[in-house]
């Protein structure tokens, strides 16, 4: 990540995180994280300019991508709900984004009881994007030229 001395940095001022120009302010950052694979998993988004927590979900049985993919989608339904038509999206998942744009959660996870839940959320989730046409930016955060997703839960 840039070398930032403050926070926020004085070369930015619509944010209030250490964020490195390139990035888009007026955005949020999605992540999940799952302690085992499968495992119990949960997500959340937080807000790019204000730092607060857009939202969080879990945990409950599943895997990190199934979490990442249900991350952007939740992200662009709250988004779609609030009016925020052009709102960007970051994801560190690119499988999590080629997922939403198919609009196909591709996971192998073993369907049981105790993912019956989880896949009636993978289910309605597909279900909101064949039916709505949204339009906001989804864009890949690159970690190895800006860090940790702000939305990181720093399990690593």
């Amino acid at each position: 990540m840039q070398n930032i001395d403050s926070n926020p940095p004085s070369n930015r001022t619509d944010t209030v995180l250490p964020l490195p120009m390139e990035v888009r302010a007026d955005a949020w950052a999605v992540d999940a994280a799952c302690s085992g694979n499968p495992g119990p998993m949960e997500y959340k988004a937080i807000d790019l300019q204000t730092g607060y927590e857009v939202f969080h979900f879990g945990p409950v049985h599943g895997t990190n991508n199934i979490g990442e993919f249900l991350a952007i989608v939740h992200a662009l339904a709250l988004a779609w709900q609030q009016g925020l038509y052009t709102k960007t999206i970051y994801s560190d998942s690119y499988n999590a984004m080629l997922w939403v744009r198919n609009r196909k959660c591709k996971t192998k996870l073993e369907r049981s009881p105790q993912t019956a839940y989880l896949y009636q959320l993978i289910a309605r989730a597909e279900r909101w994007l064949m039916t709505h046409n949204w339009r906001n930016p989804l864009m890949k955060w690159e970690t190895h030229k800006w860090g940790e997703i702000p939305a990181d839960f720093g399990r690593k």
